[in-house]
């Protein structure tokens, strides 16, 4: 089974890899990378789905399904346990998304595996002379996704516990956020004027607290609490509704249960949810100003419009989300919104640190460090 699950993410690997080889670009290795972080961003949006679709658990073992490489193996075990249980965790379909998802994940894998090999190769075969070859952030991803497909693991063994499958997701995250730095530095850029600098120090809290806003959204997401309020902007008619902040985000539990294994109190989720929404307004204000005061600054205002597009679109997904009710689609395009705001505030606070140049200065910058 393990060679066969192996031989599956080298060939889920295998297209992206002709096309990065058979590309015109003549930099190899920044193609490779622009395409593993593309295919990490759909990666997020299928677990996304993988997740909104209750199929974490569609193979309740890890890392094959019923012991086997693929469900059409497993098909006899799969269906027996969709006769006892029709609503359960584990169907047919169900089983196919979560291995799907486990297919995407060793193919990002292979290609990750994939960079590392190239930065070490070139960089050695130059002497340890040529930056564009750096392999220490090479190195720091494929260490953690190895630590990713650990906590994959977890999330099945232990049952989608809260706190593994937030992980995850944050890790999965981390792994965008620094393929996109390390795609940043292979890519060329227009400069920016001397006063981006100022904008280094609210960038890097504005990307922070994005981190914090997507971790507060995964809580939501994994403690199955979107639809704890479902009126806006006020929740169960009041601005700071019943809650149970002890029990609800107490960390180390089983899913829908508190720390003694009684049943997750409706306050309880309501606190998540409210936490959540909340501090969501305190990340948009923060972002919006960012992208006002960039809109002023040479070099930055096509970075400016698109956070601005992704504020927007994030804002519309999530109050459709408590106003419809969390339809799937919706509810998986918030997830992507979250996904990409992180990659455009990763891309613009690499931006805000380019060397500074007058703004009659617009040679084009290449930066090759690696």
């Amino acid at each position: 089974m393990l060679i066969q699950l192996a031989l599956t993410g080298i060939l889920a690997a295998l297209l992206p890899l002709a096309v990065v080889w058979t590309s015109s670009d003549r930099n190899k290795y920044r193609k490779l990378i622009w395409v593993t972080l593309f295919l990490t961003f759909d990666l997020i949006m299928f677990g996304a789905f993988t997740r909104l679709t209750d199929s974490g658990l569609g193979c309740p073992d890890w890392p094959g399904c019923y012991g086997h490489a693929d469900p059409l193996q497993a098909h006899a075990h799969i269906s027996a346990a969709e006769a006892a249980m029709p609503s359960g965790p584990v169907t047919v379909k169900k089983a196919w998304i979560e291995m799907i998802h486990r297919y995407l994940a060793m193919g990002v894998g292979v290609l990750i595996v994939s960079i590392a090999l190239v930065a070490w190769r070139n960089w050695l075969r130059s002497g340890r002379d040529d930056d564009r070859f750096s392999p220490l952030l090479p190195s720091l991803l494929l260490a953690l996704v190895c630590l990713q497909g650990a906590f994959g693991a977890w999330t099945v063994t232990l049952k989608l516990q809260p706190v593994i499958v937030t992980t995850h997701l944050l890790l999965g995250l981390s792994l965008l956020a620094m393929l996109a730095w390390l795609a940043a530095r292979q890519s060329v850029h227009t400069p920016v004027e001397s006063r981006a600098a100022a904008l280094r120090l609210p960038a890097a809290i504005v990307l922070v607290l994005l981190g914090v806003q997507i971790a507060l959204g995964g809580w939501v997401s994994t403690n199955y609490a979107a639809l704890a309020c479902l009126d806006f902007p006020l929740c169960h008619g009041k601005p700071i509704p019943e809650m149970d902040f002890a029990n609800g985000f107490s960390l180390w539990r089983d899913l829908g249960r508190t720390v003694s294994g009684d049943f997750l109190s409706f306050p309880a989720l309501t606190a998540i949810h409210w936490t959540h929404r909340t501090f969501a307004f305190v990340v948009v204000a923060l972002a919006v100003w960012l992208a006002h005061e960039a809109s002023k600054v040479n070099g930055l205002q096509k970075n400016a419009r698109w956070l601005l597009a992704a504020i927007g679109m994030q804002l519309a997904t999530g109050l459709s989300t408590i106003f419809l009710k969390w339809p799937l689609a919706l509810a998986v395009a918030h997830n992507g919104g979250a996904a990409l705001l992180l990659l455009l505030l990763v891309m613009f606070n690499f931006k805000v640190r380019l060397p500074a140049h007058t703004a009659s200065d617009r040679s084009p910058i290449h930066l090759s460090a690696a």
